[in-house]
């Protein structure tokens, strides 16, 4: 009974423990030995760190350029965003690594450019998985999640949005803008 005791124990502290390890930020494939992932070293990810540019995240990374491609703006959204006047700056905090850019950012590239407003300017700053750059850029932001979208007017942040927008990207930056 003692030795069934320990052998669930330990059964279970390997289910809970899986997730951990196979986040451990190599490539893995869809195999699977048991509870065990399977780590190819032959996988390569792109993680891009510090000023990307839109253009080569859905021209280059599949991961991205697929959202890109059949995302549909809501237009009905955008007036708040198109009416900017003064100068706007967001900065976008992403990791070309992470899931949840994949689905956001290239949303929020497809409504930068339909919105087409001069006044607004966006800078993207990629991060590796510990959530850093090179250059330190992505550090004058206390952020904690990515993507992380903030909204700058003279230099002061305005709002933000964080890791997925609470109803759109669309809305969730035009109520901000308003």
């Amino acid at each position: 009974m003692h030795s069934n005791i320990k052998a669930l124990l330990a059964t279970t502290a390997l289910f809970f423990t899986a997730p951990l390890l196979a986040d451990s930020g190599c490539g893995f494939e869809n195999k699977a030995n048991g509870l065990f992932a399977t780590c190819s070293e032959e996988k390569q990810e792109v993680i891009l760190t510090g000023i990307v540019e839109a253009e080569r995240l859905v021209t280059e990374l599949p991961e991205f350029s697929e959202g890109y491609k059949t995302y549909q703006v809501d237009t009905s959204a955008l007036g708040p965003i198109k009416a900017v006047a003064e100068p706007i700056e967001i900065v976008v905090i992403i990791g070309t690594w992470c899931p949840d850019c994949h689905r956001e950012t290239p949303r929020f590239i497809r409504i930068i450019e339909e919105v087409a407003n001069p006044n607004i300017k966006v800078t993207y700053i990629g991060v590796d998985r510990a959530k850093s750059d090179p250059e330190a850029l992505a550090a004058k932001y206390d952020f904690k999640r990515i993507p992380t979208f903030i909204v700058l007017n003279k230099g002061e942040e305005i709002g933000r949005i964080v890791e997925r927008p609470t109803e759109s990207l669309e809305k969730d930056l035009a109520n901000i803008l308003k």
